[in-house]
């Protein structure tokens, strides 16, 4: 077998093989020998059929057959041979196979980049100095009371109120004709809360309970529900029930029912300490970015496009499931280009941390267990609850567990370069201060 690898770029190869006629005549006769013991034609007993009469029915495929298996063994010999790392589906092209001849192919095929890559271990980092203060407690406590607010029925007043709940029916129209969804019935609206029709929550303001009333609202032309934007929607409207949210008091039996703390204080020094946590993962995961931002910026990668694609898919896909309603044609075909050379730009980015990790760990001899494998995928498991099997059927597939083993692995290497890394503290800027407090 004669075998030449042209490397055409720095991730992309041009595989060229040529087989003897003794290769091509062993692999023909193989395939007849196989087709013969398990085909019947009649007149002749199976694995007695004449190699010509096979020929004059099954030629063809025979041909097809042996052009496949000639270049999936030789391409996978060459491929392990030679080290390649393929991350493409080879683009073939074929000479014609004829018995007797030899045979020759090339393979078009891209590779993962040769690294060269050093200076890994120390790499500067900057921690920003910033810790809880009493005001974030304060706030979270605050959310913890409201998740555990009630609603209760407001005694002598019959109008609604900004701030109440209230539940009611309704029925809009435009021109005398209904749409979708402008219709319900014992519908609880916060008044003034904004969560879903902010302009028919402000209309509800005086309404009395039991008393049905026509309102009129106009939407805004860039109002998300295409059927009501830019309209003055009529609505028939039915207080039926007008309530408050009463929280409950911030006391030491809120903290033993609501905590599961001794007092109010242990609770605060409970939250305090669960902010820390937090903090500090989110520490953690910034210095991580500006570990491989470094590495990044200090190492000249070329990714396979072929690999940069995939990962663009997968983001874009991710987008589009989180996305809200679709906006008008026009806004989506600028939205999407938009999306899609900002998550192409991510994409980029992601595989060439994705490579160097890689590389890291391969030099550090850093690995994941088919053990450790498992005790993930049975942890996701049973955090799926009811989904349970579904998980694992999802994992039992070689690809999936393939693509966790990868993911473990570049967690497990990225925490390593940070365990070795130069973390310098500065103290914090308005901004960092500011956009942590957003994510707690």
């Amino acid at each position: 077998m004669k075998i030449d690898v042209d490397e055409l770029g720095p991730v992309q190869r041009k595989i060229r093989v040529e087989l003897p006629p003794e290769a091509v005549a062993d692999e023909f006769s193989r395939a007849y020998k196989t087709l013969g013991q398990r085909v019947r034609v009649r007149g002749f007993r199976t694995g007695k059929i004449p190699r010509n009469v096979l020929q004059g029915i099954y030629g063809e495929e025979i041909k097809g057959q042996v052009r496949s298996h000639l270049v999936e063994e030789s391409l996978g010999a060459v491929i392990r041979d030679r080290s390649l790392q393929i991350v493409s589906r080879p683009e073939i092209e074929a000479n014609d196979l004829e018995e007797g001849h030899s045979f020759s192919f090339s393979a078009l095929v891209e590779v993962k980049p040769d690294i060269r890559i050093e200076d890994y271990l120390a790499v500067e980092v900057e921690r920003v100095r910033v810790s809880v203060t009493d005001d974030q407690v304060a706030q979270a406590l605050r959310r913890l009371q409201e998740s555990h607010a009630r609603l209760e029925l407001v005694e002598g007043r019959e109008g609604v109120q900004r701030g109440d709940f209230v539940t009611v029916d309704f029925e809009g129209s435009i021109g005398g004709k209904s749409f979708p969804g402008g219709k319900g019935e014992n519908y609880l609206v916060e008044v003034g809360g904004g969560q879903s029709l902010p302009q028919f929550e402000d209309a509800l303001v005086g309404l009395r309970r039991g008393e049905p009333r026509a309102i009129q609202v106009l939407y805004p032309q860039d109002y998300p529900n295409r059927d009501i934007a830019g309209k003055a929607v009529n609505f028939s409207v039915l207080v039926r029930e007008i309530k408050q949210k009463v929280l409950p008091p911030l006391d030491d039996d809120f903290a033993k029912d609501h905590g599961e703390c001794a007092s109010l204080d242990e609770l605060k020094a409970a939250i305090r300490t669960r902010l820390e946590a937090e903090l500090r993962q989110l520490q953690d995961e910034e210095l991580k970015e500006q570990i491989l931002n470094r590495l990044i910026e200090a190492h000249s990668l070329t990714p396979p496009p072929s690999m940069v694609d995939r990962q663009a898919r997968y983001l874009m896909e991710r987008y589009q499931n989180r996305a809200p309603a679709p906006p008008s044609d026009a806004e989506q075909r600028v939205t999407t280009e938009e999306t899609r050379r900002t998550l192409e730009a991510r994409a980029t980015r992601q595989v060439q941390a994705t490579l160097l990790v890689e590389k890291i760990a391969q030099l550090e001899k850093i690995e994941i267990t088919d053990q450790e494998v498992q005790e993930r995928v049975d942890h996701l498991a049973r955090a799926a609850g009811d989904r349970a099997k579904t998980v694992r059927e999802i994992y039992s597939r070689p690809d999936s567990r393939d693509d966790l083993h990868a993911q473990l692995l570049f967690d497990r290497t990225v925490r390593f370069l940070l365990e070795h890394a130069k973390v310098k503290e500065v103290d914090s800027t308005i901004r960092k201060v500011a956009q942590w407090d957003e994510k707690s």
